[in-house]
């Protein structure tokens, strides 16, 4: 957990002071949301099954799935699929819900493997908010998509 946390920080401060003007072509698409998503991922890694910077992770791909634009639509979809997870998980399942339904939109566009692994794991967030309208419309339409796909 500490060299996850002492890494993110040292990939927070090399971004800052990097200069996306002496950036190679094939690196023009590493902007703020997409750096907030990776790192926002990894903190999901701790914070889901650790319980440990929840608040962190949560922020991160919240700010990445604002910030990516229509061009980065499957970046967009796998940080807000990671941030519903983690909200399911820790938070407010109807927020959660809502978080969900936008990352399926953008998700349905997509043919991946991962985005498909991500809302498999998302449907198996805890059961217990099945009783939730939002929560089993959500789970309804994940199951379908997939079917789908």
């Amino acid at each position: 957990m500490q060299e996850t946390l002492r890494t993110v920080g040292l990939a927070d401060e090399q971004f800052a002071h990097a200069d996306r003007a002496k950036d190679p072509d094939w690196m023009h698409y590493y902007d703020r949301a997409q750096h907030l998503g990776n790192t926002g991922h990894a903190l999901w890694d701790l914070a889901v099954p650790e319980g440990e910077a929840e608040q962190e992770a949560a922020s991160r791909l919240a700010s990445a799935v604002a910030g990516h634009t229509e061009t980065y639509v499957r970046s967009r979809a796998m940080s807000g699929i990671k941030q519903a997870s983690l909200c399911m998980t820790v938070g407010d399942p109807q927020e959660a819900a809502v978080i969900g339904a936008r990352a399926l939109k953008d998700a349905q566009s997509l043919r991946s493997r991962r985005a498909a692994d991500d809302l498999r794991d998302l449907d198996r967030r805890p059961t217990v908010f099945d009783r939730v309208d939002e929560v089993a419309e959500l789970r309804h339409d994940i199951r379908n998509a997939l079917a789908a796909s």
